[in-house]
């Protein structure tokens, strides 16, 4: 699990195919690696991988042929930059939102326009992710954690101030560049208890005597 506050920019050192995926090797900029450990969580760009070689500077991470086809990672260039963070702890300051680094899909920003010292970016998102963005909502874009402004069928706004400008890869970020996202897990949790038992063999409904004989309430 991640927070979405960004802590380096990192770059794409290598890319290697490997039989219908690939194998990424990532040069960590000025993110602190010291503590990090074989098998640990990275998100790259808002997408959790497995560090599977370490560095001082850098680690090696297996990307999975889903993974690619379901985020921007498959465009990624040698040299370009990535937005990085270390999986949170217990002590971790929650600076942001709950972020799991399981892309849901990948959008395009429409415009980008100046608004005081800050930069307001749009994006188009797929129509299916719609649903789940909400005017002061949480979101995450390329692994930051960010609050929608607007929202407007199936695009919304954002916000961004100079210092996250200058700490992540959205000061370098222009219209037609496809970003990750990822939809607030709450959202996406409510959604499916609201489904309720459509398409469930178990027909116990959801009721206030249920939750409390499971302790979820009193």
């Amino acid at each position: 699990m991640f927070t979405g506050i960004i802590l380096a920019i990192g770059s794409v050192a290598d890319i290697q195919a490997r039989g219908g995926d690939c194998r990424l090797t990532i040069n960590t900029g000025k993110l602190n690696l010291s503590d990090a450990h074989l098998g640990d969580s990275i998100a790259v760009n808002g997408v959790c991988l497995t560090a599977v070689e370490l560095g001082s500077h850098h680690f090696v991470a297996d990307v999975s042929n889903e993974t690619l086809s379901r985020t921007s990672l498959k465009s990624l260039k040698l040299g370009a930059p990535v937005n990085l963070e270390l999986a949170l702890t217990p002590s971790t300051r929650m600076g942001g939102h709950i972020v799991s680094g399981h892309v849901d899909g990948v959008g395009k920003i429409l415009e980008k326009t100046p608004d005081g010292r800050s930069i307001r970016f749009s994006f188009a998102v797929p129509d299916q992710l719609a649903r789940y963005i909400a005017e002061k909502g949480s979101i995450t874009i390329n692994g930051i954690s960010l609050t929608v402004n607007s929202v407007s069928g199936s695009s919304f706004s954002v916000n961004i101030v100079p210092h996250t400008l200058e700490e992540t890869t959205l000061g370098t970020s222009y219209p037609g560049d496809e970003v990750n996202l990822e939809v607030d897990i709450l959202a996406r949790y409510l959604e499916r208890l609201l489904q309720g038992n459509q398409g469930m063999t178990d027909k116990t409904p959801i009721t206030e005597a249920l939750l409390m004989s499971a302790g979820f309430i009193k």
